[in-house]
């Protein structure tokens, strides 16, 4: 079941080329709900999700977006990672733009259950090789996004920089994720939102 997984993901370019391939899309599907399956009655919340989780494939369509369009900032997206340190209580998620470039955004979490993290954003930041740009964290009235206007690409935020302290204080909305598989390779999850993310076990610790 694993490797059918691998097999079906591996040409699929991080979950680009599903995105208008329903089929693929739904038998993808089917083998992560295989895999949930074989993890039911197994604890996926321990140590062993503290790692650099790089990036497989995935249904999430922001994580696509910055994938996709990375040739607008003149450079293309390297690992995608997910940094989860349980004991801190820490998770990154990060998108690297080589040579330099990273953007990422930090979340806390806690354990909910035996395969269910909660986690809420708290900040972001984009980072080029000498300089760095923070950003107000996702949430309930935080939300940016970015706009192409067809010559650049613009980062907008609906609340005002001189709101940005009361945004902090204002996101207090939780997020989760379940991680139906996990093993010392891979890990399968699912999200609140429906979302999938198939990740390998990066041959590096990912630090900020």
């Amino acid at each position: 079941a694993k490797q059918h997984l691998l097999n079906l993901i591996s040409d699929q370019d991080r979950g680009l080329k599903t995105q208008n391939d329903t089929n693929k899309r739904d038998s993808i599907i089917k083998a992560i709900d295989d895999m949930a399956v074989l993890g039911r009655n197994t604890v996926t919340t321990g140590d062993s999700l503290s790692a650099t989780w790089r990036l497989l494939w995935t249904t999430e369509k922001e994580q696509l977006f910055i994938i996709e369009k990375a040739y607008l900032f003149g450079t293309q997206a390297g690992d995608v990672l997910q940094v989860i340190d349980v004991d801190n209580k820490t998770l990154n998620n990060v998108i690297t733009f080589p040579p330099d470039g990273v953007f990422f955004v930090r979340s806390s979490i806690e354990i909910a259950s035996s395969q269910r993290v909660n986690f809420k954003f708290t900040s972001a930041v984009l980072r080029g090789k000498n300089w760095e740009f923070p950003l107000p964290p996702f949430g309930q009235g935080c939300e940016y996004f970015l706009v192409f206007d067809g010559n650049f690409l613009w980062i907008r935020f609906p609340v005002l920089f001189e709101k940005a302290e009361k945004c902090f204080s204002d996101c207090k909305i939780l997020y989760r994720f379940e991680t139906v598989y996990l093993d010392d390779e891979i890990r399968v999850v699912k999200d609140i939102r429906d979302d999938y993310l198939v990740v390998e076990r990066a041959p590096y610790n990912w630090k900020e």
